[in-house]
C-alpha cells in the first residue's frame, strides 16, 4: 500500500522529488535522520516506512537527489 500509492499516482512522487530537492538545495541529505524525520512528519508514516517510501521514490522519480 505504502509504495503502490506513490507508483500509480506520478504526481505524488513528482510532489515528493521536488521537496527532496528543495532538502538538498538546504544541504540536507535525504539519508539523514532529519529528512527522514520530515518525510514521516508531512506523511504520516513512522520512521521506517518514511525511509523506505523516499528510497523508492529517490530509484525511480529522481536518482540525481543525494
Amino acid at each position: 500500500n505504502l509504495l503502490k500509492k506513490v507508483k500509480e499516482n506520478p504526481k505524488e512522487a513528482i510532489s515528493l522529488c521536488n521537496q527532496f530537492k528543495k532538502m538538498n538545495s538546504q544541504g540536507i541529505s535525504l539519508s539523514s535522520a532529519e529528512a527522514i524525520k520530515t518525510v514521516s512528519k508531512r506523511k504520516n508514516l513512522s520512521q521506517a516506512d518514511a525511509e523506505i517510501l523516499s528510497i523508492y521514490v529517490i530509484g525511480l522519480n529522481c536518482p540525481e537527489i543525494f
